[in-house]
């Protein structure tokens, strides 16, 4: 296999592409190969603050630009992308192991997403109020109403959907009229990098997106607590997200957290089409995802035939590396994969049957089905990001629904039944962000509201959902 070229990325500070002032880098590694990749600053805490300032003094000038202006920077930005979606591509795939058509799809997907926020900015309009619409008022006086930017944004985003992400927090933010601080993953660095160099080829403003690259532990603090940030956007673990809230304090969030995602499939589903869906959603990009599905919850009478069919979808996957275009592929690192292995080898202890998987070549696992998972084992609770997958079986419909909600976290769930009442009924009782009827727990489509409960996360997200949370109501009353 050919060397992987590395890349020796620099950050966009204060409107130059530059080195850290410290001279200190990291060195990143192939998930896949274990070979260099490239490397990225690693910014001091003065130059966090530098970032900040400069976000906050260009947004003074973006605020003011006329939204048609906004719009066609995203959507330059957006053509830039998909030219340039095969190097792209190739970087993701190289820096997180995601099969190489996942990788160029999502620059695509991402191009899609800019251009359709761009489209839905314009549509966002105010509010004209009169008085005398609420009992004793004047007709007289008037309140308009319009949506204005917050300020500066902290866009921090995941390794899992290095550019996707990335861009969801960033495009909308701009058309807003906001200034940005980007912090990519430590992992996922050199893509995001790679994103911002083809919105600045776009005709970015000078300063008004600065990129932050560093470890969180030694960052994250002075990022977070910045009296100069007026926003946060973060995607990532849910004890990252509650500790990150704790110390923001006043400062708004969105915050899209782990899951947990179960799957109740009922005696009359289509157990062919579940089956496929199941697979699909527990086991696309090795697991690593926060909507996929986690575990599954079937009555005994159903489980037999389900957990067969199951076997047969995960056993058609292909095994290997990224470049293979592989379906699973090794994990972001050994730590996770470690920590999977731990799940599976608790819920073994615990009288669960391994159905296929529970294979492992150093951080790429073969997909595991596991069978009468109980629900003492970690793995009936725990978010795994990894491609394992417990059957947990119940004795009723109001068991699977209990099981369910037991867990601290409410991303999705999926139901799979072909009686719209009850689909329905245990959709009620969910207690989730949204719920699938019939198909695997899934983002998109990206103009959809996308939330979660619990320690899944606050505030939503998909395109509209995101323009309105990234600006705030002004009001202007006319006294007549």
């Amino acid at each position: 296999m050919n060397s992987v070229k590395t890349e020796q990325k620099n950050i966009l500070l204060n409107g130059e592409w530059k080195e850290s002032e410290n001279g200190n880098r990291i060195t990143l590694y192939s998930p896949a190969m274990g070979e260099e990749i490239g490397s990225v600053p690693a910014l001091s805490e003065k130059e966090v603050d530098e970032a900040v300032k400069t976000a906050n003094a260009a947004q003074k000038d973006w605020k003011n630009t006329p939204l048609h202006e906004r719009k066609q920077l995203l959507y330059r930005w957006a053509d830039n992308l998909v030219e340039n979606k095969e190097k792209i591509g190739s970087m993701i795939m190289h820096e997180v192991a995601k099969k190489k058509s996942s990788a160029i799809d999502e620059v695509v997907r991402t191009a899609d997403l800019i251009r359709h926020t761009a489209e839905e900015a314009c549509r966002i309009t105010g509010d004209l109020l009169t008085g005398d619409s609420y009992n004793g008022g004047s007709p007289k006086k008037i309140a308009q109403v319009n949506r204005v930017p917050l300020g500066v944004v902290l866009a921090i985003a995941p390794f899992n959907y290095p550019v996707n992400l990335s861009a969801s927090k960033i495009a909308p933010a701009l058309m807003m009229g906001n200034g940005i601080v980007f912090k990519p993953a430590t992992q996922g660095s050199l893509s995001g990098i790679m994103m911002i160099e083809e919105l600045d080829k776009a005709g970015l403003p000078e300063g008004l997106v600065n990129i932050a690259t560093g470890r969180g532990s030694e960052i994250g603090d002075a990022l977070v607590t910045n009296p100069g940030i007026n926003q946060i956007s973060f995607t990532g673990g849910s004890e990252t997200g509650m500790n990150m809230a704790k110390k923001a304090s006043m400062v708004p969030m969105v915050l899209e957290l782990g899951g947990k995602d179960p799957a109740i499939v009922l005696e009359d589903a289509d157990l062919d089409k579940a089956a496929k869906e199941i697979a699909a959603g527990a086991f696309s990009y090795s697991g690593q995802r926060c909507t996929a599905i986690k575990r599954v919850l079937v009555k005994e009478d159903t489980a037999d035939e389900l957990v067969a069919k199951i076997k047969e979808k995960a056993e058609e996957l292909k095994v290997g590396q990224p470049e293979e275009n592989a379906d699973i592929t090794p994990l972001i690192n050994k730590k996770s994969a470690d920590y999977v292995q731990g799940l599976i080898d608790d819920a073994i202890d615990k009288g669960a049957e391994v159905i296929t998987g529970d294979d492992r070549n150093g951080s790429l696992l073969a997909p595991t089905l596991l069978d009468k998972v109980t629900t003492e084992s970690r793995v009936a609770w725990e978010e795994p990001f990894g491609p394992v997958l417990p059957i947990i079986r119940v004795k009723s419909e109001e068991e699977a629904v209990q099981i369910a909600n037991e867990s601290e976290y409410g991303l999705q769930a999926s139901v799979f039944t072909q009686d719209i009442d009850a689909a329905n009924r245990i959709a009620d009782q969910l207690e989730v962000g949204s719920v699938q009827l019939n198909g695997k727990t899934s983002r998109g489509p990206d103009h959809f509201p996308f939330l979660g409960v619990k320690q899944s996360g606050q505030g939503v997200q998909g395109v509209r959902y995101s323009l309105l949370s990234l600006s705030r109501e002004k009001v202007k009353v006319f006294n007549g």
